[in-house]
């Protein structure tokens, strides 16, 4: 932390010193453009639909729609390392949301990360993969947001701690670590290829969730889409590596980006909210360039499924409790049941390396969810109140060896520590 925070001064001096040799101080940053006329943006019945489609790729309502809020209107919380950050109204409201933002407004907010007061955005926003895309998409999502409803929901303070609350660190933070464009992950020509890096690592921002942070919050695109843990579940490496030793396919893969379940297994956390807002809004088309730039114009051979572990059995502590809390619904065999419950063998989430996911859902549960084509999930319980630390150790290790061809490795430790 105390290192963190260094280098967040170290940041602050940088800012300082890029705006005052800019000559901005006082009169970009601090120029506090707050008032203006009431935009009226007059597009075409095209432009506007197009925008929609633009703003569900780019997922604009997962963040800026708090739970049992208007659509938009901002609040949703979003805790980081740093203090809590809160998603703002973007409806056309003229003095709570983007009312009065004209589309360069607009425009410098996603390319540049700056708020049309000048003052610097944090990038919780991901502007640092937004910068990528093209004016005229980041014209039309604006033409399609100025046509919702304004809602008057005033927007909340950040309430990040000090120093990260001095937004002119973030002049020196971008100098560091915004980029034109990110790494690609695969390799890849075609118009597919093409299009899919744009759908993914821009309108998607799949990175700002994949990638690995640095102590400043910055991505870490050496290791671009290997995975991360910004919450309490972390998002799995989606790297054509990554989802190939998961038994990920360009079909299976499509499917779960329609649908949100596929064989390997469904959609959950943060991750159905980008589904059921996002992905499964796009084209065909749209879903095949996503799929084909995630695991490549060639794409790598999945691995098998894992044999099944009859050593796991010896397991017994693990073993008794799947029999009793879990294999009423997936099944002894592990197989669950079509269309209803996801099976238990060849899970991709049993066969991350890393058991975090499996351990979070074994506590927590994982609520009622409904997918695309009329599909639903039932609710799965957590076992937070029903197992020791010892107990959830020893189911999860029996899961991963049975049926993930993972090692039995996790120890109670690892367990209390995700209580």
């Amino acid at each position: 932390m105390r290192v963190r925070r260094l280098l967040w001064v170290a940041a602050i001096a940088v800012g300082f010193v890029l705006v005052t040799l800019a000559g901005f101080v006082g009169t970009v940053l601090l120029s506090g453009k707050t008032g203006g006329p009431l935009q009226v943006v007059k597009a075409s019945a095209d432009v506007v639909a197009r925008g929609k489609y633009l703003a569900e790729a780019a997922d604009c309502a997962a963040c800026h729609s708090a739970p049992g809020g208007a659509p938009y209107a901002g609040g949703l919380a979003m805790a980081s390392g740093f203090g809590t950050i809160y998603a703002t109204n973007i409806t056309p409201d003229p003095d709570n949301g983007i009312g009065r933002w004209t589309s360069d407004d607009f425009w410098r907010a996603l390319h540049n990360g700056m708020r049309r007061d000048g003052q610097p955005l944090y990038p919780a926003m991901p502007y640092t993969s937004y910068r990528g895309m093209t004016r005229a998409d980041s014209d039309a999502i604006y033409a399609w947001l100025m046509q919702l409803r304004p809602m008057p929901v005033a927007n909340r303070q950040t309430a990040l701690d000090f120093p990260y609350n001095i937004r002119l660190g973030m002049a020196g933070w971008n100098t560091l670590f915004l980029t034109d464009s990110l790494p690609a992950t695969s390799q890849g020509s075609s118009a597919a290829w093409q299009r899919g890096r744009y759908l993914v690592d821009v309108l998607g921002h799949c990175g700002e969730c994949h990638t690995p942070r640095g102590p400043l919050g910055e991505m870490e695109l050496s290791r671009s889409l290997t995975g991360s843990a910004l919450g309490r579940v972390g998002a799995p490496d989606i790297t054509p590596a990554g989802l190939a030793a998961r038994g990920w396919t360009p079909a299976s893969l499509g499917t779960y980006l329609s649908r949100g379940i596929a064989g390997p297994g469904s959609a959950f956390a943060d991750m159905h909210q980008v589904v059921v807002l996002s992905t499964r809004n796009l084209t065909p088309d749209d879903v095949a360039a996503m799929t084909t730039y995630l695991l490549g114009d060639k794409p790598p051979s999945p691995a098998p499924p894992p044999a099944v572990d009859a050593v796991a059995t010896v397991n017994e502590a693990g073993r008794t409790s799947y029999v009793a809390l879990c294999a009423g619904c997936h099944g002894l065999d592990g197989r669950g049941i079509p269309n209803t419950i996801v099976p238990l063998r060849n899970n991709s989430t049993l066969r991350l390396a890393d058991p975090r996911n499996l351990i979070v859902a074994t506590l927590d549960g994982i609520g009622p969810q409904n997918f695309p084509h009329r599909m639903s999930l039932p609710t799965m319980p957590g076992f937070a109140d029903k197992l020791t630390d010892e107990q959830a150790a020893a189911l999860v290790n029996y899961l991963r060896a049975a049926w993930g061809g993972q090692k039995p490795d996790v120890t109670a430790a690892t367990v209390r520590a995700l209580r």
